[in-house]
């Protein structure tokens, strides 16, 4: 019998993962399927450009995976009994076995129980709630407010690419904190000035407590006036993990080791923002792409180590620093040190741009292309784990 593989998620994580173990192992000896909701591949990081109007093109699935063997379910993931090594997915035959596991369903907005926000905000995380932001704002009209909520990543992408491109709108940001406290002062400079540039109210440590159809309201009881309200305050993965008996962390995210492989069932490995691993200077590895490219690179080492009778090499989980698109034309990249704490010099403008610009087609290219050097002789499986966790032949 063929080692069945499992994905789940076929986001920057999934999909890179999927292809590598095409690319790597021999079909003769594996069976990988791709578990995905939607079928297009889906550059959660351009999301707030789809919701201002730009327009992007979305890669089919099944396009990308053509010729590597991989199959393809478009379903949505219901459950995971780790035990019986099975998944449950909507659709005709609602149940998948597997070997190997890789659990990587990325993560959605998290709401933290502000009363309005699932009825009222919008969000950027996904396709649909993009589409559905996309077709809100083109209903305003010239003088129409929106405004972000969270200063991370998101909230500032968010909020540059929406005022730079419709500048007939009044665009605020509401930040729990400081702008840009996590940026060296020169870089948190850039950041002010792209703001006052674009013209971004920012109401600093205001958090805002409920959001109703045409305002929302601050802890303080402050009304900020918003047609729309885009909320960015935070991620949160979704609870089949931690139904399904799997350790995870308070955030819910699946407890791995340095492998990526779960602390509590060795045949399930977990990547991206679902996995709660550790990095190189004892943190968890924040939710991002990057995090995503880390734990995948290492997870599918580990897997393809384990299955061939190789040494498991361990891959970098060090974080870097951070890169923040403002508009199309500008932005900030940021080293931070061995502490995550922000290095004195960053990369800011123009330059800056057109490097984020590079690293995103970049990702996209390598996950559309997972045949690219495809290597002569793939690797063959000389063991490979029965359901009872005994090593066999394979």
């Amino acid at each position: 019998m063929k080692h069945r593989i499992v994905v789940l998620g076929a986001g920057y994580a999934g999909a890179f993962a999927a292809g590598n173990l095409a690319r790597r192992l021999s079909p003769a000896d594996t069976e990988i399927t791709v578990v995905n909701a939607v079928p297009d591949f889906v550059e959660r990081m351009r999301l707030h450009q789809l919701a201002i109007g730009q327009d992007l093109a979305f890669r089919k699935l099944a396009d990308v995976f053509a010729g590597t063997g991989v199959r393809l379910r478009l379903a949505r993931v219901t459950g995971v009994d780790p035990g019986r090594g099975t998944v449950a997915v909507t659709g005709e035959d609602g149940e998948l076995a597997y070997d190997t596991l890789l659990y990587a369903l990325g993560s959605s907005v998290a709401h933290h129980g502000v009363p309005g926000v699932a009825e009222y905000a919008f969000d950027v995380t996904g396709r649909s709630s993009a589409l559905r932001l996309r077709e809100r704002l083109a209903s305003l009209g010239e003088g129409g407010t929106v405004l972000v909520v969270g200063e991370g990543l998101t909230g500032i992408e968010t909020a540059t690419e929406f005022a730079e491109s419709r500048p007939d709108l009044s665009v605020a940001l509401a930040a729990r904190g400081e702008l840009g406290t996590w940026l060296s002062p020169k870089a948190r400079r850039h950041l002010r000035q792209a703001f006052d540039r674009l013209d971004i109210a920012v109401h600093e440590h205001t958090s805002i407590e409920a959001v109703e159809p045409t305002r929302a309201i601050a802890a303080d009881g402050t009304s900020i006036p918003a047609d729309v309200t885009v909320w960015s305050a935070g991620f949160a993965v979704h609870p089949i993990a931690a139904a399904s008996g799997l350790e995870v962390a308070e955030t819910g995210q699946i407890v791995v080791d340095r492998t990526m492989r779960s602390v509590s069932h060795p045949d399930v490995y977990a990547a991206g923002d679902c996995a709660y691993a550790i990095g190189e200077n004892g943190r968890p590895l924040p939710m991002s792409c990057a995090s995503a490219g880390y734990t995948n690179m290492q997870a599918t080492a580990a897997i393809i180590a384990r299955l061939t009778g190789s040494q498991v090499p361990t891959t970098g989980l060090k974080y870097h620093g951070n890169h923040i698109s403002l508009g199309r034309r500008d932005a900030i990249f940021q080293m931070v040190d061995g502490d995550a704490q922000p290095k004195s010099w960053y990369l800011g403008g123009r330059t800056a741009a057109r490097l984020k610009s590079g690293v995103l087609e970049g990702a996209w290219w390598g996950i559309t292309h997972p045949t690219f050097g495809m290597p002569k002789r793939k690797r063959r499986l000389v063991t490979a784990p029965d359901r009872a966790g005994v090593r066999v032949t394979a």
